[in-house]
């Protein structure tokens, strides 16, 4: 029996609500889809987002397993019922979509379909993809179809969201892209001008020992120890320049795997000794886990630029429902209620408007001679 009224908008505002929290495309797709699943009890649910090229720039499907799905092969073309539904940009419902006229067929491994609704997603007249659902749990009527004209009433209104919510995500990695843009810029203008400086003294002590080879072999001997110095201090920049420009492998990783990586290799890289520890974490919004990530980033560079520190250690925990970074050294501190320049110097304005763009919070201690800790608090999902 389908669930009443009330039930229904229970339901449509739990999923909305879980729609909303997430900023990611990839995220917001695959709320959508278990979203409209769970919502009309089917099978299977997808959502395609079509490109201009026949095909579909990303398609998300829930009810099929990871090993199904590979099994399936390429994504669909816009062909068949997905081309009509995104051509005529009106709501598809079938008893059995296999057998309509406008069906061609899928792969070998693809499930079995029989009851069909489709919806298309719309922002304005934009269509930007095709929302379907299969395969309803419950008694067909003979020759019929599983969804009704309440449910079709249901997917329209978490389609209409769906589009919103599409678009917003859309809107937030433009933003991303943009910021990640001016980071690099940040980064590069940073590397060229301590790398430029090192390697200016590295040619000018190189020159000074070549002068005194002859003449003063000690002091030539003292020079080139020098040279040797400044080599090392302008490779150590490199390492810790490519180790934030290397796009995070966060997707595939996770951020204590891509956090613990990083550490390794600053460790490696600097004098200082560089720590990480993780326990009882749990997978967070893909940009909280950003956020944390390049706050750490940041604190990191700060403490091995900056502080003259000989221990840093990362800690990353679970917070409840989120997680909290901890970020300590025991390098030279400063004051942080009396250096606005330092403050900014330090990045410590951009590290804290990263932890309000999450929802999360940032604390700093430190005073001279003392050390300093940044520890960043994020919510979850």
């Amino acid at each position: 029996m389908h669930p009443g009224p009330r039930s229904g908008l229970a339901a449509v505002s739990a999923a909305l609500l879980a729609m909303s929290r997430h900023l990611e495309v990839r995220d917001v797709l695959k709320t959508i889809v278990a979203s409209a699943r769970d919502l009309l009890d089917a099978q299977y649910a997808a959502l395609g987002v079509p490109d201009d090229h026949g095909g579909f720039a990303q398609f998300v499907v829930d009810g099929v397993s990871d090993a199904q799905w590979k099994a399936i092969g390429p994504l669909p073309r816009q062909h068949g019922i997905l081309a009509a539904m995104l051509r005529e940009g009106r709501p598809v419902r079938l008893g059995d979509v296999r057998e309509d006229p406008r069906f061609e067929g899928w792969p070998d491994a693809h499930p079995e379909l029989a009851d069909f609704l489709g919806l298309p997603v719309r922002d304005g007249e934009e269509i930007i993809g095709a929302l379907f659902l299969a395969n309803k749990n419950c008694p067909k009527p003979q020759g019929g179809c599983g969804f009704t004209a309440e449910d079709e009433d249901l997917l329209g209104i978490l389609a209409q969201h769906a589009a919103i919510a599409l678009t917003n995500a859309r809107l937030y990695e433009r933003s991303r892209e943009l910021t990640i843009a001016e980071e690099r810029s940040r980064l590069a203008h940073e590397l060229h001008d301590a790398v430029s400086q090192k390697l200016f003294s590295l040619r000018l002590t190189a020159q000074a020992a070549t002068a005194l080879v002859d003449r003063d072999p000690a002091r030539a001997k003292d020079e080139l120890h020098q040279v040797a110095a400044l080599a090392a201090e302008a490779a150590d920049e490199l390492r810790a320049a490519v180790v934030e420009l290397r796009p995070t492998a966060l997707d595939e990783d996770g951020l204590p795997a891509t956090l613990r990586t990083q550490i390794q290799v600053l460790d490696r890289a600097h004098t200082a000794r560089v720590t990480f520890s993780g326990h009882g974490l749990r997978a967070l919004p893909a940009a909280q886990e950003e956020a944390l990530l390049r706050v750490a980033q940041e604190a990191l560079h700060n403490a091995l630029r900056h502080s003259g520190a000989e221990n840093v250690h990362v800690d990353l925990a679970r917070r409840g429902r989120g997680a909290v970074l901890k970020v300590t050294d025991d390098g030279r501190g400063f004051d942080p209620t009396a250096v606005r320049r330092a403050g900014r110097h330090l990045g410590l304005v951009s590290m804290r408007d990263r932890a309000d763009g999450v929802g999360g919070s940032l604390t700093v201690e430190s005073a001279p001679g003392k050390g300093t800790a940044i520890e960043m608090e994020v919510p979850g999902g």
